[in-house]
């Protein structure tokens, strides 16, 4: 694969494999705050065993409740016999009784709970097999880096047993029977002028359900019945896989109505006489009748298994109602549901379609108030012991305790290493590249967007001044390169023939042969650093013998960044003071990177001094947006300075433990990150 710089993206543009896990943390996060509280230094996030002076240190920035506040916790949840990811707490309530609290993240991504519209962070309204006009309110409370609903009186009206049992949460619903599963046409909307069907699920009593996004489904090819021609190939794009899950069992009826059938045998083919005196027309494929939404209904485990095919430009789109307790789903180009909720005092959750002429792109995104409410952001990334490393952002951000993230900049998706500008606290973990866009903010919520280059140079002490190119970078280009101890504990050589000179206490104390690449590790000194030589540049290592002293000065341009303690870099930059500035091309990207329309992640601050972090999805009946349409958009949301970030499979949305933008199966392993943490409260 070539390097993901020059193409401009991190391999983005194709959905990610085996990412079906969520993150399992050794240690429950609710535990880690509690554990704040037993003492009054703050407790590092970002477990390292191998952190040093050099390594910038990630402190937890989560407020916390009393000790004895917490009679329980944990971040597993037993539902009905599966052990799924989830944090929660159980606390001592009124009269002696106990009080359950879960995260609202998986309590709406594992019940199938819909949340609607709060502006107070302390009220969460859900509809669930209700009426939306009259909604249950369940109180919220935030605690470390999650939001808790007390489902208390929910789970004893809904007849659920809860008990905790170590660090897992074990939830038992009612028995559910589903009576009937039912396809109907809906009449196309004037809005919405694809096809849409919608599947009806009759239900006994309300359940748990969730719906999920499978792969893309392959098309079977229907051979020609002319030999000697080929088969010819679909333009249209393969439907995908989506399941819906129910813990309930399916009427056997329902199951035999859905088993799939065996295809029909292939026509007989035509006489060889017969085609001799048909007239000879150009061949042209057949039109396939659409295939059934419902492909297959199972019972697995006590739950019933519905597979969906879902053509391109649809996805669907689940509620609920009572009397009858009925699961809807709507397959729609349109299935994003509006959303405005103020998650917790200055961060809010929205989500709404944003028209760029005749488009509709789905847009999640948060708004941070960092100045006003005590947020902060900084970067993360994803290894514990030196950059070389990827994980998906849940994994990422529930390790650094954050509460909220995004995906961040570039990287190598073959050797997960970072291609781009990543600086923590005043400390540079990995120099920018190609002068492209980046942010740069500091613990006051003051931010700065531009195109930067960090300017390195080695001083010799007989005056030479020799240019350092890059910064603990994956990306690999002739001249001088420095790897620090943030980098990791070694170096192994990216290419073949370097000179490695090793550096302590700012004296040249080794030189050394790189050898071949993938080779030899060579360890870096924690009071010092590396320089590695490439190409041309090794005949600089006559100038530089062991024992020479060395000093390296160090500059930003513009000179506004160095202001700033914290950066990450990406591109390409987008609005600048209002106005679209986008110039990919001299951010050295590629034209079709240019041209792709993608999914995209984007980064922005509005007239009041908020930041708004943006998950930009494929657009109604078609793909995402390019580049030009990412800068309108962000422009069209109010965007005073606006960068573009990793996009792709690359886009995720973090928020209280899930993602809010896509199913985590779709979403890929990333490098790096920007989180949002809560300041502790004095």
């Amino acid at each position: 694969m070539p390097n993901c710089c020059q193409s401009g993206i991190s391999d983005s543009s194709a959905n990610a494999k085996g990412e079906r896990k969520f993150f399992r943390a050794t240690v429950s996060p609710i535990l880690l705050t509690v554990l704040c509280l037993i003492t009054t230094y703050p407790i590092n996030a970002q477990e390292s065993p191998k952190t040093t002076k050099s390594t910038p240190k990630l402190i937890s920035q989560s407020p916390a409740p009393p000790v004895t506040s917490v009679a329980s916790s944990g971040n597993q949840i037993s539902l009905n016999g599966r052990t799924l990811p989830g944090t929660w707490l159980q606390q001592p309530g009124k009269s002696g009784q106990v009080t359950t609290h879960i995260s609202d993240g998986a309590f709406r991504q594992l019940i199938g709970v819909n949340f609607l519209n709060t502006s107070d962070s302390a009220k969460q309204p859900i509809q669930w097999f209700s009426s939306v006009t009259t909604p249950q309110v369940l109180a919220a409370r935030l605690l470390g880096a999650y939001r808790y609903l007390d489902i208390t009186n929910f789970a004893q009206t809904s007849g659920w047993q809860i008990q905790a049992n170590g660090n897992t949460l074990v939830i038992a619903t009612p028995k559910t029977q589903i009576t009937n599963i039912v396809q109907s046409q809906k009449s196309p909307e004037a809005s919405a002028p694809l096809q849409q069907t919608r599947m009806l699920v009759d239900l006994d009593r309300p359940t748990p359900w969730q719906v999920a996004q499978g792969s893309a489904i392959a098309k079977p090819q229907t051979p020609s019945s002319d030999p000697d021609t080929p088969t010819p190939k679909s333009t249209t794009p393969p439907n995908r896989e989506w399941t819906v899950t129910l813990d309930g069992i399916a009427d056997p009826i329902l199951i035999e109505r859905y088993t799939p059938q065996p295809p029909a045998a292939p026509p007989t083919l035509l006489p060889n006489l017969l085609k001799q005196l048909l007239p000879t027309t150009p061949t042209e494929a057949i039109p396939s009748p659409p295939e059934p939404l419902i492909q297959k209904v199972e019972v697995v485990k006590n739950q019933t298994i519905i597979s969906l095919s879902v053509p391109f430009g649809l996805s669907p789109q689940g509620s609920t109602i009572a009397n009858p307790n009925r699961l809807i789903i709507d397959i729609r180009p349109d299935p994003l549901e509006e959303r405005d909720i103020t998650w917790a005092p200055g961060l809010r959750w929205r989500q709404h379609y944003v028209n760029l002429g005749t488009q509709r792109f789905p847009v999640v995104w948060l708004e941070v108030n960092p100045r006003k409410f005590g947020l902060t952001l900084k970067p993360m990334w994803a290894s514990v012991d030196g950059l070389a490393g990827t994980a998906p952002i849940i994994q990422t951000a529930q390790r650094y305790l954050a509460v909220a993230g995004i995906n961040g900049g570039y990287f190598n998706r073959n050797n997960r290493l970072p291609l781009g500008a990543i600086r923590r606290d005043n400390q540079w973990l990995s120099g920018p590249i190609l002068n492209r866009g980046a942010i740069a903010w500091n613990d006051s919520g003051q931010f700065y967007f531009g195109r930067l280059t960090l300017e390195e140079t080695l001083i010799a002490a007989n005056g030479q001044h020799l240019p350092i190119l890059f910064l603990n970078s994956g990306y690999i280009q002739s001249g001088i390169a420095r790897y620090t101890p943030a980098w990791g504990s070694t170096y192994t050589p990216l290419t073949d023939n370097e000179i490695i000179l090793v550096v302590e206490k700012d004296q040249i104390t080794q030189q050394l042969p790189g050898g071949k690449v993938g080779g030899t590790a060579v360890p870096i000194p924690q009071d010092g650093y590396l320089l590695t030589l490439r190409a041309n540049a090794t005949s600089a290592a006559s100038q530089l013998p062991i024992g020479s002293t060395v000093s390296i000065s160090s500059a930003t341009t513009p000179a506004d960044f160095s202001r700033y303690p914290h950066i990450i870099g990406a591109g390409p930059l987008l609005v600048q003071n209002r106005q679209i500035v986008l110039d990919a091309k001299s951010e050295k990207f590629s034209n079709a990177f240019i041209a792709e329309k993608a999914i995209r992640s984007g980064i922005c601050t509005t007239a009041t001094g908020t930041l708004m972090i943006t998950a930009t999805h494929n657009r109604v009946g078609g793909y995402g947006p390019n580049l030009a349409e990412h800068a309108q958009l962000m422009q069209l949301m109010g965007c005073v300075d606006a960068l573009n970030l990793d996009g792709g499979s690359s886009t995720s949305l973090y928020l209280g433990g899930q993602l809010l933008d896509r199913s985590p199966s779709t979403a890929a392993r990333v490098h790096n990150g920007i989180g949002i943490f809560l300041q502790p409260q004095k």
